[in-house]
């Protein structure tokens, strides 16, 4: 087992919009990418940030060996609450997973 961050190129998050956050795991080679599909599920991805499973979307881009998450923000962007207005430090979250396989 091994973080995340350790086998992929570069995990990336941001605003996709005021209430949606976006995770991108670029993942470089085809093998990589296989893994992170198989050893990251979006129950765990929805887990890490309080979100329901059912509202987190998953996409898996193998042309670009991408796998995208899109979910909804913890908090509305600009409330009070919100630590991170452009989304941009959730990936550090992400980037610590442990892969399964």
């Amino acid at each position: 087992m091994v973080e995340l961050g350790r086998i992929v190129e570069k995990v990336r998050s941001k605003n996709a919009g005021p209430f949606w956050l976006t995770i991108d795991i670029f993942c470089g080679t085809a093998e990589t990418f296989e893994r992170v599909c198989h050893g990251v599920p979006t129950e765990r991805v929805a887990k890490l940030f309080d979100s329901d499973p059912g509202e987190t979307k998953r996409f898996e881009i193998a042309s670009l060996n991408v796998v995208k998450f899109s979910l909804p923000r913890p908090v509305v962007q600009g409330r009070r609450a919100d630590r991170d207005m452009h989304g941009a430090s959730y990936a550090a979250l992400v980037a610590e997973m442990v892969v399964d396989r």
